[in-house]
């Protein structure tokens, strides 16, 4: 597989301790935390751009996912976007129309499980990042990037969001058709709010 890049270019978070683009989201804009270390939600939004402008299609995954199936293999679950911190398990990484949703465990039996549903609750963790690199790309209307197909290698918990103002809380269990209907009203308020800031 090519992987086409732009020397230089970083996305709106970065990159990680091993070299692969990173884009941050603010957790309590798209995802929940249980008190039991269930996480569920979207790590990462179609069409919505990050702090350089560049965003995700739709589909840009689907290759890289299917790859992973098909080898036997799981996204990772980590911490900071470390290799060497494993702190969990995504169950289920899959597209649909809003983005990359994903479900998951942090493993509470392990001591980085436990500090980080720790640092939820106290809200001094509050961001969900993708690792990833950057297959195929073309240039945006607005200069940044369109990523139209992604390698996607793992989805941390991170200290810092994309929008400074959202913070996560770790919440306890609710049923699950009340977990999606707020989940889905949370997501159409950020993506009309993301959408509006584009515009403007």
């Amino acid at each position: 597989m090519s992987i086409v890049m732009e020397p230089g270019r970083e996305s709106g978070a970065g990159r990680s301790a091993f070299g692969l683009e990173t884009k941050d989201l603010a957790f309590d804009k798209v995802a929940t935390v249980a008190d039991d270390g269930r996480i569920e939600g979207y790590a990462s939004l179609f069409g919505v751009a990050d702090q350089l402008g560049d965003l995700v299609e739709r589909g840009a995954f689907a290759r890289s996912l299917a790859a992973l199936k098909a080898a036997g293999r799981s996204v990772k679950l980590l911490w900071q976007h470390d290799p060497t911190e494993p702190m969990g398990v995504w169950d289920m990484v899959r597209e649909d129309d809003v983005g990359l949703k994903v479900r998951g465990r942090l493993l509470i039996e392990t001591r980085r499980g436990r500090e980080a549903l720790a640092l939820l609750r106290a809200g001094a963790m509050d961001g969900l990042s993708i690792g990833y690199r950057a297959v195929r790309t073309v240039r945006g209307e607005g200069g940044g990037r369109v990523l139209t197909e992604i390698d996607l290698w793992e989805v941390s918990l991170v200290t810092f969001p994309m929008l400074p103002d959202a913070r996560a809380a770790a919440c306890a269990p609710v049923p699950e058709a009340q977990d999606q209907d707020d989940l889905g009203r949370v997501l159409a308020e950020a993506l009309q709010a993301a959408r509006g800031r584009l515009r403007g």
